[in-house]
């Protein structure tokens, strides 16, 4: 109390509360390890001791450890959770949060694998036991299929907790070839300021509402306010402006260029600075003092004056007239009703609805605890899926026969490669939520059960052996999900998904 109340007289009560705490721990990363033997004994004093150790330690001169009751590396009684000593080849999702230290998880499946005496994050392995102890089935190379946006560097806009904006590229997620992502938080009235980009920009909200406002290259504009579920589209090298209304925004932006960069954008403020002043006197048909205060430095994201409600006095129009319609910007998505089905819903955006993202197709799906997007792959684009909620794994088969599972959660970015087989499960005890977007004219897929349902019997009985009994039981139509047990590793007792 003596403490508290010096700081206080001192005016740093709140300061002490904001001092350097130790470091987190992480369970069994601690004890002997490398031939360390921490904690080390703490030395105060000028330094002691050589840098190299003797030429007698070289092999065949330096004493040798004994073979038996030298340093081990035996894990005393392994925990397995339920589903780990089942065939391989199932595959089964393996609950590692049940797992407790200082026995588990460990990288075993199905007799294959062994224990990890550390170093080791478990953290990393709950998150990801498709990774840490894979299906049988994953076999050969995969490219790197996703990317937790929680890694990416953040950038913070200017003022104070204006907002940030993340993203993820080829720097971060080599595969992604043809599109890359942002995430971007703006504080309740913030802006990000004047822009246009080399690439087209479709974004869904996540939360919150923004008002987008924008001109196409004839002077016809557009404005509009949009909410959670809705979407925006501007084609590369519109100019156009994003203000979070009163209750803030976070949106997730997707581009058409998988070396897209936020730090590569067209900037208003960077353009009047970039250019003589006299020359946008001249433009503007003004005094060069009209330029007395314009900004010295870009201004990102930062906070503005609230929009007014009434966005008609927003919504300044030349001969050209205004955008709407199917020339807007802007689609309305939260206002579409989901499709249902057993298992969870899907909803389709694409060009036959949304024409002004000529090259954007993208789907909303919900997933019920133990459904899955059925099998499937894309004919014409690779696929750039996020997960809003939720935990799911995707097994990715590329040809002749390579194939790997990783695992997602809310935040993560997935990249399929075109015509690449791949599913997604959902491997929690909520419903998963996750965005689906392709480069393409129309959503589209195909179906790996329908393409067997559709093939001659004969050719899929000579090449798979599967029996009738199988083939009578598939659809013939396309059913996007598929329903299942929540319990992943019932499968195991009984056979039946």
């Amino acid at each position: 109390m003596r403490y508290s109340t010096s700081l206080a007289s001192a005016g740093l009560f709140q300061l002490a509360f904001g001092l350097p705490a130790p470091q987190m721990t992480y369970e069994d990363n601690k004890g002997d390890v490398g031939g360390v033997d921490p904690p080390i004994p703490t030395y105060v004093g000028a330094p002691v001791g050589d840098l190299r150790g003797s030429t007698n330690l070289q092999g065949g001169i330096a004493s040798r450890p004994p073979v038996d009751g030298g340093d081990s590396a035996v894990v005393p009684d392994p925990e397995l959770v339920n589903g780990q000593e089942a065939d391989s080849k199932l595959g089964l999702y393996l609950d590692f949060n049940s797992a407790e230290y200082p026995n588990g998880p460990q990288p075993i499946r199905g007799g294959l694998g062994g224990t990890d005496p550390g170093p080791r994050t478990y953290e990393y392995e709950k998150l990801n036991p498709d990774i840490y102890a894979p299906p049988e089935t994953d076999q050969g190379t995969v490219p790197q299929s996703m990317w937790p946006l929680g890694l990416s560097h953040n950038l913070f806009g200017v003022g104070e907790e204006s907002g940030w904006a993340r993203q993820q590229n080829q720097d971060v997620l080599p595969v992604a070839t043809e599109m890359a992502g942002v995430d971007m938080r703006l504080a309740p009235n913030a802006y990000r300021e004047l822009h246009w980009h080399t690439s087209g920009e479709w974004a869904l909200v996540l939360k919150g509402s923004v008002r987008v406002a924008a001109i196409d290259s004839d002077g016809a504009s557009f404005v509009d306010d949009v909410t959670a579920g809705d979407v925006w589209f501007f084609p590369q090298g519109v100019p156009h402006s994003l203000q979070a209304l009163h209750e803030g925004a976070e949106f997730l932006l997707i581009f058409d260029s998988g070396t897209f960069s936020e730090t590569d954008t067209f900037l208003a403020t960077e353009m009047l600075m970039r250019t003589p002043i006299s020359v946008w006197a001249k433009d503007l048909q003004t005094d060069v003092s009209s330029f007395d205060n314009i900004p010295d430095a870009e201004k990102y994201i930062f906070n503005g004056t609230p929009a007014p409600a009434n966005i008609s006095e927003q919504n300044i129009t030349s001969s050209a007239g205004a955008l709407w319609g199917p020339t807007g910007y802007t689609y309305h998505w939260s206002q579409q009703e989901f499709h249902n089905t057993t298992g969870g819903s899907v909803k389709i955006l694409d060009p036959l609805t949304f024409p002004i993202a000529d090259m954007f197709s993208a789907a909303l799906v919900v997933l019920e605890p133990g459904a899955m997007r059925e099998v499937h792959w894309h004919t014409s684009s690779d696929e750039w899926s996020y997960f809003l909620q939720g935990s799911a794994r995707i097994t990715v088969y590329n040809a002749p026969a390579a194939s790997q599972t990783f695992d997602f959660t809310a935040g993560d970015v997935g990249y399929i490669q075109k015509a690449a087989g791949h599913y997604v499960e959902n491997t929690g005890t909520e419903d998963v939520i996750f965005l689906e977007v392709l480069q393409a004219t129309k959503f589209s897929d195909i179906s790996a059960a329908q393409w067997l349902a559709l093939t001659p019997r004969q050719i899929i009985k000579d090449t798979l052996n599967l029996t009738d009994e199988v083939l009578d039981a598939i659809p013939k139509e396309k059913t996007l999900i598929k329903p299942g047990n929540p319990n992943m590793t019932a499968i195991a007792v009984d056979g039946h998904p």
